[in-house]
């Protein structure tokens, strides 16, 4: 996600896991959007169709670029009032998930000597420009590289694809340099508005994609030196300051050390590793929901814990937070209910993660709607009211969100074991009844969803009401 225009904000946080580590051999692909808790998230379906634009024109950048008129069919997380840009994350009907963007920046040193594109390819664009053209998650990379090197880059950015088959993750290095690297199956990765990668072997292309003159562009302008070791991408290319310690290295630590607590860091040093292994083995949907809800929970640097709006140290999970979605695919199913897009709206510690299937043709009418001003039939507003309320009083109203939310993750976690069960079932011989129940299946999960922040809402308000007047009792003798 960018930087706002004339802002210091930053955003996001992503966490990718390997097949061998979510305990069914699933793989997941996982960020928050941080950035703004006014700009209302609209989920949209784009059909497939032969007649698709044959230009990519930006409403919130200079970029503009040719497209195939063949487009794929698509769902997509964009802002509300950007419907064809911002897209975000989801699948499109080839199979393939992307996830857009990762903020990052590059060295102050690198850029002199190949600066970022005004007009070049901006964050917002790199989502509907790629996704509905590509067929696999390594053409993915490929379609986002060649346009990276053509256009140039207008900033810096962290970009993952996955399929059937693979995950990937790509970071831009300046104007029109990229590394992108295919993540292990055995390990897990996390970053956080910061370049993470640090190897890259040519020769490997089975697990390393990348410009072709990354090398020699580096050693030519003096950011790698080969007579003082090996390349390393991060040194080379990436800022690394003071800002990074409380806002990135945090992060990268506290989630690290929530997977993987018997490894001990200095949280002031950056050399935690790329990828690393979970001590219990395992990380799956129920792990991640945990880890994007995290906030130092419970320490010194716990801002709700300890009303600290002021804290220094930026927790994964923040107030501002428009969505947070965790991308699963499950290559032994069919791709219409195997691969999931599970998406909070707002912010993951006081949402809920609500499952979508790449097969469905359309969501209910208030997921799809809302801006930025709240309203009584927008889905996205019926999450924020509930999580604008609970902050009012973290710690006396957030426990009933958790515990009503927690409640109803695991009721949709059995409905989804049941329904796709009856999928099976009819999808080989009655593909169409099997397609009708999935949608029927997604509207009353979503709707079902929808009514529960309703009672919170009402639940939170009554709460809130009474404490209000305790304070304010002014009764007579």
């Amino acid at each position: 996600m960018v930087k706002e225009k004339n802002s210091n904000l930053s955003e996001c946080t992503t966490i990718v896991v390997g097949g061998d580590l979510t305990g069914d051999g699933s793989r997941i692909y996982a960020r928050s959007e941080d950035f703004d808790a006014m700009r209302c998230k609209n989920w949209l379906v784009f059909e497939e169709t032969e007649n698709g634009p044959e230009e990519f024109v930006a409403d919130d950048s200079a970029f503009r670029c040719p497209l195939p008129k063949h487009r794929l069919g698509y769902t997509a997380l964009p802002d509300y009032q950007y419907h064809h840009e911002w897209g975000s994350a989801g699948f499109n009907s080839a199979g393939v998930g992307e996830s857009s963007t990762e903020t990052i920046f590059s060295s102050e040193k690198a850029l002199q000597f190949d600066p970022y594109v005004a007009n070049g390819l901006a964050e917002n664009c790199t989502y509907n420009t790629v996704l509905p053209y590509i067929h696999t998650a390594r053409e993915g990379v490929e379609r986002l590289g060649a346009m990276i090197e053509k256009y140039g880059s207008a900033e810096g950015f962290g970009i993952g694809f996955i399929d059937n088959k693979e995950t990937w993750y790509l970071e831009n290095a300046c104007g029109h340099h990229w590394l992108a690297c295919r993540i292990p199956n055995d390990k897990y990765f996390v970053t956080g508005n910061q370049s993470r990668f640090r190897d890259y072997d040519p020769d490997d292309t089975e697990n390393y994609l990348a410009d072709k003159d990354l090398l020699t562009f580096a050693e030519k302008n003096g950011l790698w030196d080969p007579k003082a070791g090996k390349f390393d991408f991060h040194t080379a290319y990436s800022k690394d300051d003071i800002a990074d310690h409380t806002y990135n290295y945090t992060r990268v630590w506290g989630l690290q050390g929530l997977f993987t607590p018997s490894m001990k860091q200095d949280v002031n040093v950056n050399n935690f590793p790329v990828y690393a292994k979970p001590d219990s083995g395992h990380i799956g949907i129920a792990e991640l929901r945990r880890a994007f809800r995290f906030h130092y929970d419970g320490t010194d640097h716990d801002p709700y814990l300890h009303n600290n709006g002021h804290e220094p140290w930026r927790p994964v999970s923040i107030f501002r937070t428009t969505q947070t979605h965790l991308m699963q695919v499950r290559p032994w199913l069919p791709d219409a209910i195997g691969h999931i897009t599970y998406v909070a709206n707002g912010m993951a510690d006081l949402g809920v993660f609500l499952p979508i299937y790449q097969g469905i043709r359309h969501f209910p009418k208030a997921y799809s709607i809302g801006d930025n001003h709240c309203s009584d039939d927008s889905a996205y507003w019926k999450f924020r009211k509930v999580m604008t309320l609970a902050m009012t009083n973290y710690n006396a109203y957030a426990p009933l969100v958790k515990e009503t939310y927690a409640k109803l993750e695991a009721e949709n976690d059995q409905r989804q074991r049941e329904f796709e069960a009856k999928y099976l079932e009819l999808y080989k011989d009655k593909p169409m009844e099997a397609a009708d129940l999935l949608q029927n299946f997604s509207d009353q999960l979503l709707n079902h969803a929808l009514e529960v922040a309703d009672q919170l809402t009402l639940e939170l308000f009554t709460r809130l009401t009474q404490d209000t007047m305790k304070n304010y009792m002014f009764h007579g003798a």
